[in-house]
């Protein structure tokens, strides 16, 4: 379907790829892996087009679709979820007015017999076959159960797409593509802003999905689920193995070892039969088999070991200056935005020298709480003061979203550097991979692996005492992940992290503070500790799972024996049971839009009491003021006992 044949690809003197060679057939699905920067996303760009190679040359069909997702890419505002879904559906648009056009005027004619009317007849015909055969159901079933899939809600399908994160737009493009149908999907890290249901759904829609997908992504299991095939770039080469990415690596393993093994073994011949010539080259009675030995040396097909991209980060962040014992305090904190709450009540405490992580559902409020942090956002309620001499080092999630991307590595650390820094910005840049050519590349043109290496080479540069991470880990390769949480480790000054990634936080953070359903939990306690009290196996599943009160030992009850199979509940049961989850869910979505009138109001009287005006009726209010908190009081009792 799509050769790539001897493809170059060279910037200045520097060669990303030397001369790969490979075919995409119908049925494939590949893994495309390698570190960040090797040339992954280049691949993808060299197949759509949006980039050329240096040489070479790549053979596709003229009417192959192609549907790609790249990283980084911009998005568009002005229309809801679901309108800028039903934009993939734009050419069948098209093709039902001119159905509509053409009908209408056949309707209108009457030389049935002329060959203009036979052909637009058949011109109808032709369009309404295509349509019949490119869907089996309406567009905006299929968008509306592609957009929920992926993690929407039905209410929030009307929602204005600028309303969203980057992370939510990155979706809408994702459901974009899938409901295009494309023959080939190119998919560049689209697990990156997902929760695990919407994870698991696309797993399962790529898997049934017929057509072929190339694919790039960190997370092993999704790869496993996903391909049949894995493709490593490595140092400018691939190697191609039919199999997904568990057995590629064991079969990785496995060759280089074997590579390794009849290496060493043909050095020694090697050397044995130099050693035999150096010793009898002089020799007269020796001479014929000298000449046979030097013969079969200049005919031996040395074995070469596959060059292996050995290089890492080289990540030590700077002593942390002396903070106050309080590093940020929250208390009765209630945060959100004009259209929604987001957590209430909040009482968060982080002491100099603290590693303490926010975990919880996706839009359960982890990065709000950041902007509070950094005083990009006021809370609704309550207090949020930062403590003595703290120093901010901020990591967005999107890193897009903070660089400047008209200039280069190189003046991106430039332009902050002071003082003795300068004459080393080249060497602070090599210890996060940007060596040679790298650092005259345009922020633009990076990875979102380059641009995460370079996001946090920038913090490196101010002795924060504070640093505040979402999802720093995004696009990272597991061996840069390691290296990260190493320096983390050793970091002397505080840390604030977002993560899903268990592995990362398990031996660097000892407190957390759980979003779930409005409240923050804090848990003192280690990453392994807060799964095995949930009995789950990753964060991601604190996006399905709905919270549980955690029992401590003391209240824990005696394990009872253990009774047998529970029956299967009988359609009629499991109706009624979802007929009192809906009531429960309308009453909490009651409870919240009452629970804000009341503090709302509350705030009102407030104020009018602290400046009342000359014809105020100051017990009038007084009593009111009363009559709402005893009714808050209440609502709010029994919102927190639905939860």
């Amino acid at each position: 379907m799509i050769s790539l044949d001897n493809v170059t690809v060279a910037y200045g003197g520097y060669v990303l790829l030397d001369g790969i060679s490979f075919h995409i057939s119908e049925s494939d699905k590949i893994g495309l892996v390698g570190k960040n920067g090797a040339g992954k996303s280049t691949i993808m760009k060299l197949i759509c087009e949006l980039q050329s190679p240096s040489s070479g040359h790549i053979d596709k069909p003229n009417h192959l679709s192609i549907g790609y997702l790249p990283q980084i890419m911009e998005h568009n505002y002005g229309r809801s979820v679901l309108e800028e879904a039903m934009t993939a559906f734009s050419d069948e648009q098209e093709q039902e007015a001119e159905i509509e056009a053409i009908t209408l005027e056949l309707g209108e004619r009457t030389d049935y017999e002329s060959e203009s009317y036979l052909e637009l007849a058949e011109r109808l015909a032709d369009l309404n076959d295509s349509l019949a055969t490119a869907h089996s159901e309406p567009p905006e079933v299929q968008a509306r159960r592609t957009l929920l899939g992926l993690g929407f809600r039905d209410d929030e399908l009307g929602r204005l797409t600028e309303t969203f994160s980057q992370g939510w737009n990155m979706r809408i493009e994702l459901a974009k593509i899938l409901l295009r149908r494309p023959d080939l999907l190119l998919l560049d890290e689209p697990t990156n802003h997902l929760d695990i249901e919407s994870i698991e759904w696309l797993e399962d829609y790529l898997a049934s999905r017929k057509g072929s997908l190339m694919l790039v992504s960190h997370d092993r299991k999704f790869l496993d689920n996903v391909t049949n095939r894995t493709v490593e770039v490595v140092l400018g080469h691939i190697q191609d193995y039919k199999v997904p990415y568990s057995k590629y690596l064991e079969l990785r393993a496995e060759r280089m070892q074997q590579q390794s093994a009849a290496y060493a073994n043909q050095q020694k011949m090697i050397e044995k039969t130099e050693d035999f010539i150096e010793r009898f080259r002089y020799k007269a009675t020796k001479s014929n088999q000298v000449q046979s030995r030097i013969k079969a040396l200049e005919k031996i097909e040395r074995i070469e070991i596959d060059e292996t991209d050995n290089a890492t980060l080289n990540v030590k962040f700077p002593p942390a200056p002396r903070s106050g014992d309080v590093v940020y305090k929250a208390t009765d904190l209630t945060v959100g935005y004009p259209q929604k709450v987001v957590f209430r009540n909040a009482d968060i405490e982080i002491k100099r020298g603290e590693k303490v992580a926010l975990v919880g559902r996706n839009g359960e409020g982890k990065t709000t709480l950041m902007r509070v942090v950094m005083g990009e956002l006021e809370p609704i309620s309550g207090t949020s003061r930062i403590g003595h001499n703290v120093s901010i080092g901020y990591f967005a999630q999107n890193q897009e979203d903070v660089l400047d991307k008209s200039i280069t590595v190189f003046e991106t650390i430039d332009r902050i550097a002071v003082g003795d820094i300068r004459t080393k910005v080249r060497d602070l840049l090599a210890q996060f991979l940007f060596r040679g050519e790298d650092i005259d590349k345009r922020v633009s043109v990076l990875s979102g692996g380059e641009r995460a290496r370079l996001g946090m080479a920038k913090l490196m540069l101010q002795n924060h005492n504070l640093l505040a991470l979402d999802e720093p880990t995004n696009h990272m390769d597991i061996k840069s992940k390691d290296i990260l949480k190493q320096a983390l480790q050793e970091y002397d000054g505080t840390l604030l992290i977002v993560s899903h990634d268990r592995d990362f936080l398990d031996g660097l953070v000892t407190k957390f503070y759980e979003f779930d359903s409005g409240v923050v939990k804090e848990h003192l306690e280690t990453v392994q500790e807060f799964l095995q009290k949930r009995k789950i196996d990753s964060l991601q599943e604190l996006d399905r799972k709905t919270s549980a009160p955690l029992q401590t030992k003391a209240e824990a009850k005696p394990a009872s024996k253990p009774e047998g199979k529970k029956p299967a509940l009988s359609y009629e049961q499991q109706k009624e049971l979802s007929r009192q989850e809906k009531k429960k869910r309308d009453r909490i979505k009651y409870l919240e839009t009452e629970i804000e009138k009341l503090e709302k109001r509350m705030k009102e009287i407030e104020e009018l009491l602290s400046n009342p005006p000359a014809d105020c009726d100051i017990m009038e209010l007084t009593r009111e003021y009363l009559e709402r908190k005893r009714d808050l009081d209440a609502k709010t009792d029994e919102w927190g006992s639905l939860l």
